[in-house]
């Protein structure tokens, strides 16, 4: 008999006893931090680059009410309001487990920007995909949705930020993504097949944000920036004018303008 934990014993209409409002208090009384709360908007940067970038250019400042114990939060200026930036959370049991954190303490848009590695052939990387549904391929989406395929974005989300990037962004298209949790096992079986279904791109993280939002009724859009073809080629993940920075702050200003107005 074949055995799978990974889809045994769960519920997802359940409510959970370990709940990321308690670990956030826990936090703040051994830190000695007061509770305030994070910005309404706030981003995730898998990659680190962007925030890298606005540290380095004096942008970004740290935010000192931010409890959690594995993640450093900034805050800077984009599209008019201050918003938050969470780096170098990688994989999807690791941008939900931040994601929780921040709706917990007061977030109530969340923008995911990670790299991700061509699948489909939409010319040359780098360029941004919109990510409308993600092949579940990971473990952390089935702990907040029954098993199915994709998980997929809030339609209205994904119309208001398809429309915001009609004119002026970077080169953006919309579609699907495959989420992984192994990157180094993308084997030419698993590829194809993600091929043969029209996916984009394979990234790690969309398909579980995806999942959380429904579950939750957050509000969540993931983008992926392409910008490799898993080191197929010469002169592979190349991301453009300072490590990607400039274009992922192009899109990501007018996709907060227009949702955080939602």
């Amino acid at each position: 008999m074949a055995i799978s934990p990974i889809l045994d014993n769960k519920d997802p209409s359940a409510p959970s006893v370990f709940m990321p409002a308690a670990l956030m208090r826990e936090a703040r009384r051994q830190k000695n931090i007061e509770a305030v709360g994070v910005p309404s908007v706030c981003l995730l940067d898998p990659d680190g680059d962007l925030v890298r970038h606005l540290r380095r250019t004096r942008r970004a400042k740290p935010f000192g009410g931010w409890p959690c114990y594995h993640t450093e939060l900034d805050v800077f200026s984009l599209a008019g309001r201050e918003v938050g930036i969470v780096g170098r959370a990688v994989g999807a049991s690791f941008a939900v487990l931040v994601a929780e954190e921040l709706f917990a303490s007061g977030c109530r848009l969340l923008v995911s920007l990670t790299s991700a590695g061509q699948i489909v052939h939409a010319g040359e990387p780098p360029y941004f995909i919109i990510i409308e549904r993600a092949l579940r391929d990971e473990g952390t989406s089935y702990h907040y949705a029954p098993p199915s395929e994709y998980a997929s974005a809030c339609p209205h989300v994904l119309e208001v930020a398809k429309e915001a990037i009609k004119h002026g962004a970077p080169r953006t298209i919309v579609g699907a993504s495959w989420t992984t949790d192994a990157p180094f096992r993308e084997t030419s079986q698993a590829i194809q097949a993600a091929a043969d279904r029209g996916i984009l791109a394979v990234e790690m993280e969309a398909a579980a944000l995806y999942a959380f939002a429904a579950a939750t009724g957050s509000k969540v859009l993931c983008v992926a920036h392409v910008t490799n073809t898993m080191a197929q080629t010469g002169a592979d993940f190349e991301k453009g004018e300072d490590d990607g920075a400039v274009d992922a702050l192009a899109i990501l200003g007018p996709i907060v303008a227009a949702l955080a107005e939602e």
